[in-house]
């Protein structure tokens, strides 16, 4: 039976049908909740939402390339910590030279490896949720699921992609781009960096609209393909957010 066809009312739904990955993508923004059943039923192939986050990732590597150049971010990066800064300038030319080479690659390496990193991100994130969920929570949710919930959950970073590049585009001076926090979906785009308390630039930055967005669906597909309440489903991630948060602005408050 293909995806057009119309199921009889109260028929099973066969193992291994039902929406597209493009269906589940578009339900994602729209009706997520239909998303997360149908992975629950067991279609949980997570290639496509990583393959579309790729490509925006790549698009605003080539932006960035080309409007700021990354010798400005690296700069614009290190200027950003004065003890880096200081530091670098008190170091011999050759160490500066040899620092600034292994920044440069190491910044650019970051988003090239971005579908790398990604995978190993949700596969150790989804194994902490997936043990939170069924031994605290007592779901029966499937790791592979959990995955499938996380990379799906995940599409609205490409929103806060495309406002980086809109901005980009838009005129913003190379010297004030920051890497680290290149979209104004958050607080701590509209402070100075250089001139703001670490820890509560840290916090303000941690309060992104697209990161609430995703944790909300993470949450909800949580939950979906774990056959517990919601509620179980955005405590366990939320939960989860609020350490690392936590644990965040304590390292920028120490180091700051």
């Amino acid at each position: 039976m293909n995806d057009l066809e119309v199921q009889p009312v109260g028929a099973a739904v066969p193992e291994g049908s039902g929406l597209t990955q493009w269906q589940r993508v578009a339900n994602t923004f729209t009706a997520p909740s239909k998303t997360f059943e149908d992975i629950k039923r067991g279609n949980r192939s997570w290639w496509l939402p990583l393959i579309i986050s790729t490509l925006f990732v790549y698009i605003l590597f080539t932006t960035i390339t080309m409007k700021i150049g990354w010798q400005q971010v690296v700069d614009n990066v290190i200027h950003l910590s004065p003890k880096t800064e200081e530091k670098l300038a008190q170091a011999p030319p050759a160490q500066r030279e040899l620092s600034n080479k292994i920044s440069l690659y190491a910044t650019q390496g970051a988003l090239l490896a971005n579908p790398v990193l990604a995978i190993v991100v949700v596969a150790l994130g989804s194994l902490v949720l997936w043990g939170t969920i069924n031994f605290i929570f007592a779901g029966k949710a499937t790791y592979g699921s959990i995955v499938a919930a996380w990379f799906y959950a995940s599409l609205p970073s490409i929103i806060k992609v495309v406002l980086g590049t809109i901005v980009i585009f838009a005129g913003a001076a190379p010297e004030s781009f920051n890497i680290k926090n290149f979209a104004p979906t958050n607080l701590g785009a509209f402070l100075n960096p250089a001139e703001t308390n670490k820890a509560l630039y840290t916090l303000a930055t941690s309060l992104d609209v697209v990161t609430i967005w995703t944790l909300v669906l993470l949450g909800m597909g949580t939950a979906i393909v774990a056959g517990v309440k919601r509620t179980s489903g955005y405590i366990a991630v939320f939960g989860w957010w609020a350490i690392i948060v936590l644990f965040s602005v304590g390292v920028a408050a120490v180091t700051g």
